[in-house]
């Protein structure tokens, strides 16, 4: 059995579009991805719309925590995929890196939450097949 390929999303306060990104990538990469994700500045909490926006889908996004980058300093990581937010993670030492466009949902409506939350996930289900598991 080949090992699990990681990959790692990051933003920049990890409370949103990166905790949704790793709980896609746990949903539709089971026995082929380990995902994390993480924030070059944690806000230390994961938004309620996302954890709502989550719930919808039957996802508890509850058990997530905001995380710096730390963990990851220095880590081989198969994927570093960054959010649209500028971050760049130097430290961490990722064979392929990935910048996503993706509007930060923070201060949306419910709707335009929802969108930016599909969105990642047809993104997250490409990234996945592209990576041949």
């Amino acid at each position: 059995m080949e090992p699990l390929k990681s990959v790692l999303f990051v933003c920049v306060e990890n409370s949103n579009r990166s905790q949704m990104a790793e709980a896609f990538a746990r949903i539709h990469g089971v026995g082929k991805v380990a995902a994390f994700s993480a924030g070059s500045r944690p806000s230390g909490r994961v938004n309620p719309k996302a954890i709502a926006a989550m719930q919808d889908l039957g996802y508890d996004l509850t058990t997530h925590t905001s995380k710096g980058l730390d963990a990851f300093n220095g880590k081989e990581i198969e994927v570093a995929v960054t959010m649209g937010c500028g971050d760049e993670c130097p430290l961490v030492l990722a064979k392929q890196r990935v910048d996503w466009k993706i509007p930060d949902p923070r201060d949306m409506t419910p709707e335009q939450f929802k969108e930016v939350r599909d969105l990642i996930e047809t993104k997250v289900k490409e990234l996945i097949a592209s990576l041949g598991t």
